[in-house]
């Protein structure tokens, strides 16, 4: 994080694959007096995401990556993240996996958020498995990103009681309001030395 030292807004680019309610959370939260940051980018690997119309709707810069090849890919991301100066990637429901390559350039500077208590529960359908393991807690996580699936130095988790009512799509529901808590307070603490 060193190189960001001394710069009031931080440029940061939002990676998104679906619906965009961090993003959405992640924008409003940037358009306020305690936010250190702006997001000058939102990257999408899917041309259908809900999310590219918040991007829309807050007039922010969007770019659509087709991850045929992934090498491809990934050159077309660094360069508008060069374009834009960015110097903060949030990950907020990015389905793709970013090679070690790629993390390299951005070290310690690739945030994800994660709806399960890591280390427990990598990867997906993180609610079904803690449904079925007949978990007493879940909650989330923000990490930084490494070469490990979800196995980057965490940042904050926030743990939340598994009803014995609970489905997949209600405990899915109830995290999501906390990720949208967690995900500005884990920004916040980041970039409060700034």
């Amino acid at each position: 994080m060193e190189k960001l030292i001394g710069t009031k807004n931080i440029n940061t680019a939002v990676f998104i694959s679906g619906t965009g309610s961090n993003l959405k959370n992640l924008i409003e939260f940037s358009k306020t007096k305690r936010s250190k940051f702006q997001i000058k980018i939102v990257i999408s690997s899917n041309s259908k995401a809900k999310g590219l119309n918040f991007a829309n709707r807050f007039k922010i810069q969007k770019k659509i990556i087709n991850y045929n090849n992934i090498n491809r890919a990934e050159n077309q991301i660094l360069k508008s993240l060069s374009e834009n100066k960015i110097q903060l990637i949030c990950l907020a429901g990015f389905m793709k996996i970013l090679t070690s390559k790629f993390i390299k350039k951005f070290k310690g500077r690739i945030l994800n958020i994660h709806p399960s208590l890591l280390p427990k529960y990598k990867g997906l359908n993180t609610h079904q498995r803690v449904l079925k393991n007949n978990e007493k807690f879940s909650g989330c996580t923000v990490h930084y990103v490494n070469a490990k699936l979800d196995g980057g130095k965490i940042i904050l988790q926030k743990k939340i009681k598994v009803y014995k009512k609970d489905n997949p799509k209600s405990l899915a529901k109830r995290i999501l309001k906390q990720e949208h808590i967690l995900y500005k307070k884990a920004l916040n603490k980041i970039l409060s030395n700034f």
